[in-house]
C-alpha cells in the first residue's frame, strides 16, 4: 500500500506544481490528470484542458437517503474513505472530521461524504448508530455505503486514494487516512492526512479558499 500512496502523493504533487501560478496564495491547485481538449473555432483549433473529476455515484447514506451528485451540487465537499470497525486509523480520521463538521455544519455550500469501504457489515443501520455516537447530522455529514467494488474502485481510481481488502491489514481492509477537498465541479483541490490535525487545519483554510473562489 506505501508504494500505492507514495505513488499517487508524487503524482498529486507534480501535477500540484505544474498548475502553480503568481495567484497560488489565492487559488488552489486542480490536482489529477487532465487531457487536451481541441475544438475548431471560426476555422482554427483551440485547446482546452479537460480536467480530471469524480464521476456519477450514487450511494445510501444512514438515513437511507440516496446520495448522487445532485447532493452536492453548487458545494464543496470532503471526502474519505472508511470502515466503522477499523481497529487502526479510522477512530483518528473521524476526530479530525468532527472538528470540520463543527465548523461547517451550518454552512449549506459544504457537505461531508464518508465512504464505507467494508459495506457488508456497515449497512444502513450500522451507519445510523456510528453517526448518532458522533451526534452529527446527515444534513452535512453523510455516511455512505453501497456496492464494495464500486466504491473500491472510485477511491483509487478517481479520488486518487487507497483502498483495498488485505487479509493482513487490521480488520481486513488497507486504507489510506486521506480527507480530499472537491470543488463545486467535483475535481480534487486538495488532499491531506485525515490523521494529523496540522493537516487538517491546512485543508480548512483551503475550504476558506475555495469557498471564496469563482467556479473556473
Amino acid at each position: 500500500m506505501r508504494k500505492i500512496v507514495l505513488g499517487a502523493l508524487l503524482g498529486l504533487g507534480l501535477i500540484s506544481a505544474c498548475t502553480s501560478t503568481s495567484d497560488e496564495k489565492k487559488s488552489l491547485p486542480i490536482l489529477g490528470p487532465r487531457e487536451p481538449k481541441v475544438t475548431m473555432v471560426d476555422g482554427q483549433p483551440k485547446v482546452d484542458t479537460v480536467y480530471h473529476s469524480i464521476p456519477d455515484f450514487a450511494f445510501l447514506d444512514q438515513d437511507s437517503q440516496m446520495v448522487t451528485p445532485q447532493t452536492v451540487a453548487n458545494k464543496i465537499y470532503v471526502a474519505d474513505f472508511f470502515f466503522t470497525s477499523c481497529p487502526s486509523i479510522c477512530p483518528k480520521m473521524k476526530s479530525q472530521m468532527l472538528r470540520v463538521y463543527e465548523k461547517y455544519k451550518d454552512n449549506p455550500r459544504v457537505a461531508l461524504l464518508s465512504h464505507s469501504i467494508d459495506p457488508t457489515h456497515d449497512t444502513v443501520a450500522v451507519l445510523r448508530e456510528y453517526a448518532d455516537r458522533l451526534g452529527v447530522s446527515s444534513k452535512t455529514w453523510h455516511f455512505l455505503t453501497g456496492d464494495k467494488d464500486t466504491i473500491l474502485d472510485l477511491a483509487q481510481k478517481h479520488y486518487l486514494t487507497s483502498a483495498l481488502e488485505s487479509n493482513e491489514a487490521p480488520g481486513g481492509f488497507e486504507h489510506s487516512g486521506a480527507f480530499l477537498l472537491i470543488d463545486e465541479k467535483r475535481r480534487i483541490r486538495g488532499h491531506y492526512d485525515g490523521t494529523n490535525e496540522q493537516e487538517v487545519d491546512k485543508l480548512m483554510q483551503d475550504m476558506e479558499l475555495l469557498l471564496q473562489e469563482k467556479t473556473k
